[in-house]
């Protein structure tokens, strides 16, 4: 075989080897797909086993501005409690708010240090913000966390790899309110979420603008009595992910 055919085998060879490792990398990610979401389920997207309830969250957070707001909210909703999915970022210049939120009975989790998306393999990358994060959830907060919601619900394998090595559990959503844009009001986050609101649903909101249209907070706080009210109509709780029954989830 003369040198350039071999030249061209090596190189198609690394050119396959590198693809392969990619695709196994962004492979998780397809979980986004509706079909393989419905599958997959139970096992990622939140699905709980309890037919009463219906898991309530919010990403980006601690925020001074925000979270208040909405903690103040779901008091006078009757004391409703959620699952946090906090960014170590936000949590290090808020530390104090980190631990209200477990003061005032809602669950903390990590949704990473920075809000980004891991596309592209690098598995000592991802362990180290992931530990990072998760260290400052359980320093801070005062808590270990048991739950991990990577930055735009795409969960590669690396970030996934993490976080079962940490002992979180990837956890994504079933139900959203699309809380994040600028032109969501409360009516358009509940209509959007309405659809999803069933038994064993998990719900996606933000309890901060962060990564979101400035003030888009606004209309999560202004969707949940709309929320609180549908979920009390059809006699479903609200609740953290820890009461939600999923199946496979560690308890504690």
């Amino acid at each position: 075989m003369s040198p350039v055919n071999t030249a061209t085998r090596v190189l198609a060879t690394a050119t396959v080897t590198a693809a392969a490792a990619e695709f196994a990398h962004l492979a998780p990610a397809a979980v986004r797909l509706p079909a393989l979401r419905r599958t997959l389920a139970r096992r990622t997207a939140g699905l709980g086993a309890d037919p009463h309830h219906v898991a309530l969250t919010f990403d980006d957070g601690p925020d001074p501005r925000s979270t208040p707001e909405i903690l103040d909210a779901l008091d006078a909703l009757g004391g409703v409690r959620a699952t946090f999915f906090l960014l170590g970022s936000m949590l290090e210049r808020a530390p104090a708010l980190g631990r209200e939120l477990v003061l005032r009975g809602h669950e903390v989790a990590v949704h990473g240090w920075h809000h980004r998306p891991q596309w592209y393999p690098a598995p000592a990358r991802d362990l180290r913000e992931l530990r990072r994060a998760s260290e400052a959830v359980t320093a801070l907060c005062g808590v270990r966390p048991h739950w991990y919601r990577p930055p735009y619900g795409v969960l590669t394998a690396g970030p996934a790899l993490a976080a079962r090595r940490l002992g979180l559990r990837s956890v994504l959503w079933t139900a959203w309110g699309r809380d994040w844009t600028a032109e969501a009001t409360g009516v358009s986050v509940y209509a959007t979420a309405r659809p999803g609101l069933t038994g064993g649903a998990t719900l996606l909101l933000h309890d901060s603008d962060c990564t979101s249209a400035p003030d888009s907070w606004r209309a999560t706080l202004a969707a949940l009595p709309l929320i609180a009210a549908h979920c009390r109509a059809h006699s479903l709780t609200l609740g953290p992910l820890r009461d939600h029954a999923v199946p496979g989830a560690a308890r504690g």
